[in-house]
């Protein structure tokens, strides 16, 4: 029987509430723990790791966290951002996160909007190079939305078929 984690970061509670998507869609031997809660990661057979896009990018715990996973260990990665869906900007950090988990077999992607602060907004409005990020972000302020959610969890099933193939 596979064991599973799903593992995520989140501070505005966007991320939580897609890796309690994902989780509640999964059956089996499951488990669902913030990432600094997690002490290991050997005996898995897969891991949902989820994460808040900051500065375009991945945090640096889950950087760290993605160079844990073992040679040939099986994740799929989930984020939430403020930019529009499909852009650019979520794409690199969802791509940055893959080539940080080289060693890993990364299985799917899902990313979806999620509300950014306010702080967050007035900060980075500061700065010309968030000009346009700032503009799009204040849209997303009602994700994850129920379809996000629903999204979520045909996500967290589509993994699991693939996971079983090999």
């Amino acid at each position: 029987m596979m064991k599973i984690l799903v593992t995520y970061l989140s501070q505005t509670g966007n991320t939580k509430k897609i890796a309690d998507a994902i989780f509640e869609s999964l059956e089996g031997d499951k488990t669902i723990k913030p990432m600094d809660e997690v002490q290991e990661i050997e005996g898995y057979s897969l891991i949902f790791i989820g994460f808040p896009v900051h500065s375009h990018s991945v945090p640096f715990k889950i950087e760290s966290f993605l160079k844990k996973i073992p040679q040939g260990g099986k994740i799929a990665l989930f984020s939430t951002h403020g930019s529009l869906p499909g852009g650019r900007l979520a794409r690199e950090a969802l791509e940055h996160a893959a080539v940080t988990a080289s060693k890993a077999k990364i299985l799917g992607t899902f990313s979806c909007r999620g509300k950014v602060s306010m702080a967050a907004l007035e900060i980075l409005n500061k700065s010309p190079e968030h000009k346009a990020w700032t503009e799009m972000a204040p849209s997303s302020q009602t994700h994850p939305d129920e379809a996000d959610l629903e999204d979520a969890r045909s996500f967290a099933k589509w993994v699991m078929t693939l996971s079983t193939q090999d």
